[in-house]
């Protein structure tokens, strides 16, 4: 949590989100993923998108939630179908010129490749989780019960760390396997 998160009141009543995933190969995913967003909030757009300048466009239409669906490589690039990429910082940044609040990368990827491309320690105001595994059923279980504390008025890590303590030795065989960084802990992404 940053310092401005114990001054400032961030709440969006009527959060907006975009679910969305650069490949076909997804698709099921999208379905799945969009679907409990929708129950939460009710203006989630659902959309395949064909490149990563799409994706950069549809940032243009202020977005508080993104949640992509994507392939991270090796170099820790984020690539679409066609093979084009971007850095996972890059989109961050993108994101944080465009006011979103929380950035997901939902889909399984190595937390090396991670490390290499999402330099997310720069003090950006966002939240952000990167998914390494996400546990097939597992995981829209646990998105519907984190959505569900979020929407009704719970931050992010207060809602996280009630569902899954971040305690040593403690373990949760039902939640996926992600790494949330709070650079926008005090957000409030209300339905």
């Amino acid at each position: 949590m940053g310092i401005f998160d114990l001054f400032w009141k961030d709440k969006v009543v009527g959060a907006k989100v975009l679910v969305c995933a650069l490949d076909t190969r997804f698709e099921d995913l999208l379905k799945e993923d969009s679907e409990v967003y929708r129950r939460y909030y009710p203006a989630t757009t659902t959309e395949m998108l064909p490149t990563i300048q799409a994706l950069l466009g549809r940032l243009e239409q202020w977005y508080d939630i993104v949640h992509v669906l994507c392939d991270v490589t090796e170099q820790g690039t984020i690539t679409d179908a066609n093979g084009n990429e971007i850095t996972g910082t890059q989109l961050i940044q993108n994101c944080c010129d465009q006011n979103v609040k929380l950035l997901w990368a939902a889909s399984d990827n190595s937390p090396d490749f991670y490390i290499k491309g999402f330099g997310a320690r720069l003090r950006k105001r966002l939240n952000l989780v990167v998914t390494i595994h996400r546990k097939g059923v597992n995981f829209p279980a646990s998105l519907q019960k984190l959505l569900s504390r979020m929407s009704h008025g719970d931050t992010m890590p207060v809602a996280w760390n009630d569902l899954w303590p971040q305690v040593p030795g403690s373990h949760h065989p039902d939640a996926p396997e992600s790494i949330l960084f709070a650079g926008r802990g005090g957000v409030r992404l209300l339905e």
